[in-house]
């Protein structure tokens, strides 16, 4: 099994839910987050006064499935989720040792 973690914009966050589902996967966590690559944020004039952003809004996506499966899924959100512009984000895949679905005890791929 492994882990998908996707760091998007967050107005792309439906386009990758729904790309996602027509390949069939249905289940991920998805979390507000802050941070900032190689655009190192930007500056802002409010009342008059110049401030600089650091950390920009962003969304993290965490989905565990099959083996099998990953390509398709890196697939869906890399489509999905292009903008073409700096800071479109990162996907991060990592091996994931088990599962277990806490209501009946499955483990492994049943699990997820």
């Amino acid at each position: 099994m492994k882990k998908i973690e996707a760091i998007i914009k967050p107005f792309k966050i439906e386009e990758v839910k729904d790309a996602l589902n027509e390949i069939g996967i249905e289940g991920m966590t998805v979390s507000e987050v802050k941070g900032f690559g190689r655009q190192k944020g930007h500056t802002e004039i409010y009342r008059g006064s110049e401030y600089t952003i650091d950390f920009l809004p962003k969304m993290k996506i965490e989905i565990v499935l099959a083996d099998d499966a990953v390509e398709g899924a890196i697939e869906a959100i890399m489509k999905s989720a292009k903008t073409g512009k700096i800071g479109d984000g990162k996907i991060f895949v990592f091996h994931v040792e088990d599962a277990i679905r806490i209501r009946t005890n499955e483990k492994g791929e049943k699990a997820v």
